[in-house]
């Protein structure tokens, strides 16, 4: 009867030894759980959000916050330490607000800003957009013109340019360069247009590029802070209140269909040339964070950026920065979705992005443009 009792307890004991071990194997122990927090571009919430919860149900050991800012925000309020939380990982849009944000940190102390050199997670470019009806008016020939967009800010009404009486005073819209990259990509590209070469630094001491910021800063009244913000104000205030914009392609292609069911005829895109592609970037940074949540968000960058993630991201508009993905085999790709003006590959000239001094110089005069 002994014997019985003790195979019996050996029986138990080993069914709950099995069991504790998959638990611990599957289940998430509070003392090794990692939790790691991402401070991204507003343009990439929606695809981050849902990537956030794959990853966690494949990675139970490690617990993800994300949190959203414009580009620029990302690089000040992290230097400036103005955050409620300690960032593990930053992407801006633009890998160089990357670069100038290691040269001012470095400035501060010895210490390398981050564990490993910046990682490219996705790509896309500025495009333009305008009403259909509007788009024609200002662009007859199908291709967008700063020279033409800047005449009808001078203009600033339809009528004086050949448009309807009732459309009234003309709206641009773009972002806030002294707090997102598009906006500052949209500067450096119509300064570039304006003064016929390369812009660098130098270049906005130039008296017409100082007259075209204070005209652009006049016409553009309480600048969004983020480009997925500018967009949905875009779309929601129509016709009548905003005409013309510039925005990255992958949300002009995301939010496309939802312009339509707005506002019966959607948007059309218009791919400038020259362009520049922005890169969103991830950088681990040190300040406040141990190798072991370094290592956790090493594993996310690693995630994002294998075929089966970047192919969520191309669903969203955006294009890969891993060539295993074909931009039109990939399911819901906007590219196969007869979106007007949308091109796979389009034919323009791509400049590099703006330098951190071409920032600067860029938000110094946009400050005192008047």
């Amino acid at each position: 009867m002994a014997k019985k009792k003790s195979k019996s307890s050996q029986i138990y004991t080993s069914t709950g030894i099995i069991a504790a071990s998959l638990i611990l194997t599957y289940a998430p122990i509070p003392g090794l759980q990692q939790t790691i927090i991402v401070v991204s571009g507003t343009e990439l919430q929606e695809p981050l959000e849902q990537l956030a919860i794959k990853f966690q149900q494949e990675n139970p050991n490690i617990k993800l916050q994300l949190k959203f800012q414009g580009s620029q925000d990302i690089a000040n309020r992290y230097l400036d330490q103005k955050n409620d939380f300690k960032p593990t990982v930053l992407i801006p849009a633009n890998g160089e607000i990357l670069a100038e944000l290691s040269d001012r940190l470095r400035a501060t102390g010895n210490t390398p800003p981050f564990y490993d050199t910046p990682r490219p997670i996705t790509k896309t470019m500025l495009v333009g957009i305008a009403w259909p009806e509007r788009g024609k008016v200002l662009f007859p020939d199908g291709r967008f013109q700063w020279q033409k967009v800047e005449q009808a800010m001078q203009a600033s009404n339809w009528e004086k340019i050949g448009g309807n009486k009732d459309w009234g005073s003309f709206d641009f819209v773009t972002t806030d360069p002294t707090r997102s990259n598009s906006g500052q990509v949209t500067l450096n590209l119509w300064t570039q247009s304006k003064l016929g070469t390369q812009v660098n630094s130098n270049s906005f001491n130039n008296p017409s590029v100082q007259s075209l910021f204070g005209l652009v800063k006049k016409s553009v009244y309480q600048p969004p802070r983020s480009t997925d913000i500018l967009l949905q104000e875009f779309i929601t205030r129509g016709p009548n209140d905003a005409d013309v914009a510039t925005v990255y392609e992958s949300i002009a292609l995301y939010r496309w269909q939802q312009s339509s069911t707005n506002n019966g005829r959607p948007y059309q895109i218009y791919y400038l040339n020259p362009s520049i592609e922005s890169t969103a970037t991830a950088a681990i940074v040190r300040r406040d964070v141990d190798s072991g949540t370094a290592n956790a968000a090493k594993k996310f960058l690693d995630f994002v950026t294998q075929p089966a993630q970047q192919a969520v991201l191309v669903e969203y508009g955006f294009r890969p920065v891993n060539n295993a993905v074909d931009l039109k085999s990939v399911p819901k790709s906007p590219w196969n979705q007869n979106i007007p003006g949308a091109e796979v590959k389009p034919s323009v000239q791509a400049l590099p992005p703006p330098t951190a001094e071409m920032i600067t110089e860029m938000q110094r005069l946009w400050e005192r443009a008047n």
